[in-house]
């Protein structure tokens, strides 16, 4: 959806320079990876300078490259494998922000920009069995290139009524103008996606402490995208009751809107029933509108050594011409899916987060959602099956934990715990172990991961360096049933994002 702009600065001088390799996994021994081989290399600087006490500009520039490989694992070049992806990013990042505090501080004025720009040279590709379309891959193979340009740029004017109808009011005023560039190409595949987005937002916020007790955020965002005719108005509100120092009740209402254009999900080519898939936009796309209205109750009570407290809100959002993904055929190259506009949909659900801290050496964070997402009407994500009103790839129940330990400095010590209920996943079939298209649902996964760190303090040269190792998904909460062979559907994933793993680091930073 699109959302309301923030600028958050940087509160120090600050370089980094990493480097990293990731190892690729195969985890039912068929020869080809389940995680990809990753080698990065990121250099970045975020600095400031303050001109006075009520001036200050900051600047932050970074530079990735990346290596990504999966597939078959094997020394020969990408399109000589059975099947596999390669990936060679080149990304430049960018920011500038410029703030000025004046009228005795009861104004700001904030300007900024911001740029983002992506090479990648990529290989997709199934290596064929008939003889003619070996000849053709190895003529023609399916190398492509990628380019995406965004750049930023607005302002936003800050102004404090300290008597307003009795109330103070933070009144604020501000524009940007986003511009997003993509061109993506696989001449093989006659695959080609060449798009140009403009978006121009303005918008007004009023920020009004009513009374004692009671604050009103309420606002509106006026949006004139090139791909829509129309100019977007996306009104919101927000009701603040402070009930007692202990206990707070919030109220909000807001809209907004996806414009029918490509995401990044949508360039993703993937492997899917012995060729490969594509996504494509239906003519007829509009944009995805949407309606959100939430109420919470929020709770903490202190005492001299300890704070306990718990949130408890629930949710709902209405969508109107809510975005599908439907396959639509086939060609010689694999399936083709259409990015279409179903029916209606509505999210609706709960959360309960219950927080405590002991002596700021004992934390605990826990949370819990349930929900639902359903389409209006059912929704054919493969030929063959049955249409269902799920959301794919999105469960019902969904929590986690976090416990911080600091209890003997400078030791500290953290344990992470993820839940992720069970949910609906369209798995393409033509692997050697699932032939047939086939909707599943997934089991439930519980994710614990630990984290030690001890960390020595050097104060002649103002640097803390932190030593940490730990271990990710401790009881090795995976997958088990992933597709063997060349034909696999790569987008058949799901659960915790690797198996257990050990890890080890050292950090460099500023007290």
């Amino acid at each position: 959806m699109q959302h309301w702009s923030t600028r958050k600065g940087m509160p120090e001088l600050h370089s980094s320079l990493t480097s990293g390799i990731v190892v690729s996994t195969m985890q039912n021994g068929d020869n080809f990876s389940e995680m990809p081989k990753i080698e990065n290399t990121s250099l970045g600087i975020n600095s400031f300078y303050q001109f006075s006490d009520n001036q200050k500009l900051e600047v932050s520039l970074s530079n990735l490259n990346e290596y990504r490989f999966g597939g078959e694992m094997t020394d020969k070049p990408a399109y000589l494998t059975l099947q596999s992806e390669e990936r060679h990013h080149k990304i430049w990042m960018g920011s500038t922000d410029y703030q000025i505090n004046f009228n005795q501080d009861k104004s700001a004025f904030i300007v900024y920009t911001a740029f983002q720009n992506t090479n990648r040279k990529h290989y997709t590709g199934v290596f064929p069995d008939d003889p003619e379309a070996i000849e053709n891959h190895l003529k023609h193979p399916p190398y492509g290139d990628s380019k995406t340009t965004t750049l930023q740029g607005g302002f936003q004017l800050n102004h404090e009524i300290r008597n307003f109808f009795n109330g103070r009011n933070v009144m604020t005023i501000g524009s940007e103008y986003v511009s997003d560039k993509v061109y993506d190409e696989i001449p093989s595949y006659n695959y080609l996606v060449d798009q140009h987005t403009k978006d121009w937002g303005s918008f007004f916020q009023s920020d009004w402490d009513l009374a004692a007790k009671f604050n009103v955020l309420s606002g509106v965002r006026v949006d004139k995208h090139n791909l829509l005719h129309k100019v977007v108005v996306s009104p919101r509100i927000a009701l603040l009751y402070k009930y007692a120092p202990t206990t707070q009740f919030r109220l909000s209402y807001g809209t907004g809107f996806r414009a029918p254009q490509a995401f990044d999900t949508d360039l993703h080519i993937a492997f899917a029933g012995g060729g490969v898939s594509r996504v494509q936009l239906s003519p007829d796309l509009r944009e995805e509108r949407s309606k959100s209205l939430s109420g919470s109750i929020n709770y903490d009570k202190a005492t001299e050594t300890w704070i306990a407290g718990f949130t408890l809100e629930g949710f709902y959002t209405h969508l109107n011409n809510a975005f599908v993904l439907e396959e639509i055929g086939a060609d010689n190259f694999g399936k083709i899916f259409e990015k279409r506009n179903g029916n209606n949909a509505t999210v609706a659900g709960g959360t309960l987060e219950l927080r405590a801290n002991y002596a700021k050496k004992i934390q605990l964070e826990t949370g819990l959602t349930v929900q639902q997402s359903k389409y209006d009407s059912p929704v054919s994500y493969l030929e063959g099956a049955a249409p269902i009103r799920s959301f794919l790839r999105t469960p019902n129940e969904y929590g986690f934990a976090n416990l911080n330990i600091t209890a003997s400095k400078p030791w500290t010590i953290n344990l992470n715990y993820v839940y992720t209920g069970n949910m609906r996943i369209a798995h393409v079939g033509g692997a050697d172990n699932f032939p047939d298209d086939q909707m599943v649902r997934t089991r439930a996964f519980s994710e614990l991961n630990s984290k030690v760190a001890y960390a020595f303090n050097l104060p002649k040269y103002k640097n803390i360096i932190e030593l940490y190792a730990g271990v990710k998904n401790i009881f090795n909460a995976y997958q088990t049933d992933f597709d063997t062979g060349k034909n696999r559907d790569s987008n058949y994933i799901y659960g915790p994002n690797m198996p257990r793993t050990y890890f080890v680091g050292v950090k460099i930073k500023t007290p």
